[in-house]
């Protein structure tokens, strides 16, 4: 006999979103993903091809759909209207997201079936409400159907599946950065944007100094203690949504900088090695310490992002080489 407790939906602050972002930038998916990221109750996926947008959200199953408008080859508001017509996205609260505030832009996405306009990048905790405000319409609405519970049960899978594909896809597990994969995605897709804005873009390439000898010394788990205690430095010393700090591999970490000259980025590759000097970690006589590769450069179509790897890579060696504990800059050939 079915208990009468088990009739009684859930709570409205007991639901959990699942948001589809639609976004060709890859920057704007970071922002947003870093703004929820401590929200035990709302999961993330992103997609950056609008051409799949459709089939993702198909597979997903979003209880809200963040669209940006303008992307390259599709019409935002036709997507818009696109999802309106398919059975499985038909009733999906759409938030717009915009670069600006205008009254005709906001009346044409509201005509072509958003229920709701943020201008890009929003107030995290407006965004937060936004996405709790219309996941409970949502799923108000869909608890009079009567899939509601086999809904709710395969949401629930997903969001626990897709958590930890994110975990496991884009997270290194021991220091909790951008893993290599995810640095290589984040720095083809900012290549391309800098290259087509013409705009700098900074790498820091960050090596723990004399590591091996360090774990030789004091074993693997307090080698691993100290990659995490550097990991923390570096990530506070990438305070900007569109900064990635990652491991790179081993004791090797990055920081990709947008927008950053080298002056700047030279700056913050000082600061992050005092900050690591003031950990005052003991490594025999000394204390724990690293070495950093600055390379900036503005993109053409005869580089790569491979060459500019190896650049901040080739800086890196020459700080090694000139004492380690420092910070060394790449300098073009003339």
């Amino acid at each position: 006999m079915t208990q009468q407790s088990e009739l009684v939906p859930p709570l409205a602050d007991n639901y959990s979103s699942m948001v589809l972002l639609i976004d060709d930038q890859v920057m704007v998916c970071e922002a947003v993903r870093r703004a929820l990221a401590n929200e035990p109750d709302i999961a993330l996926h992103f997609c950056t091809d609008p051409l799949k947008a459709m089939a993702v959200a198909d597979e997903v199953k979003p209880t809200v759909i963040l669209q940006d408008l303008v992307m390259p080859g599709v019409d935002g508001l036709h997507l818009v209207k696109e999802y309106r017509k398919h059975s499985s996205t038909h009733s999906v609260p759409v938030i717009v997201l915009s670069s600006k505030e205008d009254p005709a832009t906001k009346g044409e996405a509201f005509a072509a079936g958003a229920n709701d306009y943020l201008v890009k990048l929003p107030d995290r905790i407006e965004l937060i409400a936004r996405i709790r405000y219309h996941t409970r319409a949502y799923l108000d609405h869909v608890q009079r159907d009567a899939a509601y519970r086999a809904l709710r049960e395969s949401q629930r899978q997903l969001i626990s599946a897709n958590l930890e594909l994110e975990r496991l896809t884009r997270i290194d597990g021991l220091t909790g950065l951008g893993n290599r994969r995810y640095f290589d995605e984040y720095l083809a897709a900012e290549w391309k944007r800098a290259l087509r804005a013409q705009s700098p873009l900074s790498l820091l390439m960050i090596d723990a100094d004399n590591f091996k000898r360090y774990n030789d010394a004091y074993g693997h788990m307090a080698g691993d203690e100290v990659l995490k205690q550097i990991a923390r430095v570096i990530q506070g010393s990438s305070g900007r949504s569109t900064d990635l700090a990652a491991r790179y591999g081993g004791e090797e970490f990055v920081i990709v900088l947008v927008d950053t000259l080298l002056e700047q980025s030279s700056s913050i590759g000082e600061r992050l090695v005092q900050s690591v000097r003031n950990l005052n970690i003991p490594h025999g006589p000394d204390r724990v310490t690293v070495s950093v590769g600055v390379a900036t450069t503005v993109p053409n179509e005869n580089e790569t992002p491979n060459d500019f790897v190896n650049a901040a890579d080739l800086a890196l060696f020459r700080a090694k080489s000139e004492g380690r504990d420092r910070v060394a800059l790449h300098v073009p050939r003339s």
